[in-house]
Formats: C-alpha cells, sequence, structure tokens
C-alpha cells in the first residue's frame, strides 16, 4: 500500500498565509474606509412634474406655460456620518472619470452624525427655496414680505419640544423680532438655563411657549436653542415646493429660473434641455457649490445641453465638461435668464474658462 503522506511545513504554512489573506480581504470588503465618495445624481426638471405635482406649484395668480427643462443637478454620496462607504468601493471610483473619493474630514467634522447632516442639508434647502422666491420677485419687481421662520429644529434640543419648521418667530421676551441676528442677539445674552418667552405664529394661529436654554454641545458656556432661523420670503399668492428628499442649498439658482420662468409670458427654453447649479441670495447673487464635475455629468447624461453655473468652477471644471454640452458661468439671476435667452435666440455665449 502507497503511504499518504500528511501536509507538510511549508503547506501548512501556505495555508494559514491564504487563510489570512482572504480575510484580510473580506474585511477590505466590508469594513468601510474614512472617505467620501461623489458620483453623478438624479436631475429634475424644476418646471416639470413628478408623480403628477409640479416640483414648483405656484397658485393665486396669472402662470404661464412652459416647455423644456431647468434641471437642478444633484450629487450622489456614499460614506461619511451618513453611510460607510468600502475600500472596493473607494477603488473602483478612482476609476471613474465622473467620481471622485475625498478624505472625510475636508467635509464633515469627526464628530458630526447622520442625522445632523440631514437636519442641517433640509434646512439649507429649505431656507434655498425661500432664497430662490426673495431672488425670482425680485427679479420681476413683485413685492414680498419677509418673516422670520424656524428653518429646522433638531429634536433634541429644547427646541424639538416646542418649534416646529416654518413656525413664524414674532417676539420673544416681548421683543419684536424682524430680522434672524435678534434671535441669535437674544440667546445669547443670558447664561445657560435662561428662559425664554416666543410668540409664534403657526399655519395662521398664535402660539406662545416658554424654552430653557441648554448649553451647547459644541461650546458649553455657550446657551443653545436648537433651533436655526432665516428670512421666509412671502408673495400676496402661494408659491410651494413639492420636491421632497433632497438637501443643501445649490438648488437656489434653478429654482429662482424656474419662477422666473413660471411667471412671465416668454417660453425661457423654448424646448431646449437647460441644466445648472448654484446657491443664491434674495438679491440674486450666485454662489459657489460643491460637486461641480459630478453635476456637469449628471446633467448631460439627463439630455442638458446648456449648464450654467458660478464663474468661480470654471477652473475646477476645465477638461471635465462632457461633449455636447455648453457651460456658461453666471454671477447674478439676471445673467442665467439672459443666458438661456441668448442661447435659445442661437447667439453666442461667453463659456468657461473665464476669468473671475
Amino acid at each position: 500500500m502507497r503511504r499518504v503522506r500528511g501536509i507538510g511545513e511549508r503547506g501548512r504554512t501556505l495555508v494559514v498565509s491564504l487563510v489570512a489573506l482572504g480575510i484580510l480581504i473580506t474585511i477590505a470588503v466590508v469594513l468601510p474606509v474614512p472617505y467620501v465618495k461623489l458620483a453623478p445624481g438624479p436631475t429634475f426638471n424644476v418646471i416639470g412634474d413628478n408623480d403628477g405635482e409640479p416640483f414648483i406649484r405656484i397658485d393665486g395668480t396669472t402662470t404661464y406655460p412652459v416647455t423644456g427643462n431647468l434641471d437642478m443637478t444633484t450629487v450622489r454620496e456614499s460614506g461619511g456620518p451618513r453611510g460607510g462607504l468600502t475600500f472596493v468601493e473607494a477603488i473602483g471610483a478612482w476609476f471613474s472619470t465622473a467620481d471622485a473619493v475625498v478624505p472625510r474630514e475636508l467635509i464633515y467634522p469627526d464628530d458630526v452624525t447622520g442625522d445632523e447632516v440631514r437636519q442641517r442639508q433640509a434646512a439649507l434647502f429649505s431656507t434655498s427655496e425661500s432664497d430662490a422666491v426673495g431672488a425670482a420677485l425680485g427679479y420681476l419687481d413683485i413685492p414680498v414680505a419677509t418673516e422670520v421662520v424656524a428653518t429646522a429644529v433638531l429634536a433634541d434640543a429644547p427646541a424639538g419640544e416646542f418649534f416646529e419648521p416654518r413656525d413664524a418667530i414674532v417676539m420673544i421676551d416681548g421683543t419684536t423680532i424682524t430680522e434672524p441676528g435678534q434671535v441669535v442677539k437674544i440667546v445669547r445674552s443670558k447664561p445657560v438655563g435662561s428662559s425664554f418667552d416666543f410668540e409664534v405664529e403657526r399655519e395662521g394661529e398664535a402660539v406662545s411657549f416658554t424654552i430653557e436654554s441648554a448649553a451647547n454641545p459644541a461650546d458649553p458656556d455657550s446657551p443653545y436653542l436648537g433651533v436655526t432661523v432665516g428670512l421666509f420670503f412671502t408673495p400676496d399668492f402661494d408659491i410651494d415646493f413639492t420636491l421632497q428628499d433632497v438637501g443643501g442649498p445649490s438648488a437656489g439658482l434653478m429654482f429662482a429660473t424656474g419662477i422666473v420662468d413660471k411667471l412671465t409670458p416668454e417660453d425661457l427654453t423654448a424646448g431646449g434641455h437647460v441644466a445648472g447649479t448654484g446657491t443664491i441670495n434674495p438679491d440674486g447673487k450666485v454662489g459657489p457649490v460643491g460637486g461641480i464635475r459630478q453635476k456637469l455629468a449628471g446633467a448631460r447624461d439627463a439630455g442638458a445641453e446648456l449648464f450654467l453655473m458660478p464663474v468661480r468652477h470654471c477652473a475646477e471644471a476645465e477638461g471635465h465638461v462632457p461633449e455636447g454640452l455648453t457651460v456658461v458661468p453666471v454671477t447674478t439671476l439676471a445673467e442665467a435668464i439672459e443666458s438661456i435667452g441668448a442661447w435659445t435666440a442661437g447667439e453666442s455665449l461667453q463659456e468657461c474658462p473665464a476669468q473671475d
């Protein structure tokens, strides 16, 4: 009979090494890495509909038919406080021209949570909607009223028990509130643990409550209520935004452009496909955003032919403009509307690269 020999020392070492390698590979695949992946996200035609509901709904005044697309662009984010990014996913993103991988600490502090990010992004999105109304109606010379409102409320903070988003802050301790800075000044004028009497308007009804401040988690010596406030612009007719589950301030430019399109008889895009990104303030000034390369790719994938963006991003976009996409830098809402009109008329445009 032939004798069967056992595994020798080298064989055992090889088996152990292969097992260890397999474990390491499994860990690399499963465990998150401290990076954030940025990829092209979906686009939304702000003058179009979503499940039968217009993204921008205007009632109580004359509106006009619109055609074509005015797309707001987004970035799909993986990793960071809202979810882990695996090693394999990070490596795959390195080989995509439309994706980017950046260290987590460049975007988020170490102690920020996913809930805090969502709440912050929701507050910024709500503010961008209001600022878009202010900018669009200012461009059209339509009067608007302003209110100081709660744009975001932290559920686990003192304000969480009392405030609701969009509450209009009328008075604090008998002082009439006309600008957001007053709220911050009044709260910080008293030590941690002080009480404040609020009068707010909620859906047309007066509501009163008393809140006691707590220590700010980021600065224990600073009083804190956990409510973010900002100006809310309202005309004498209704403008509502129905888009949900999207955060951040970068839709402001396209929201404002969409409002102007719906409130003017001219068909702004003339059936063309326009996309863009940019923050906007109530004066109509366009500000910088993140994820320009991803938004350019997402816009072109959706069929856009003209892309509007803040002028300061031209250097960042250089070498990453998809074929067939005309990229025009703008600094104001007026410039954006003029650029769309020139494009539909077949006129020449100032494209990137441009000087700040």
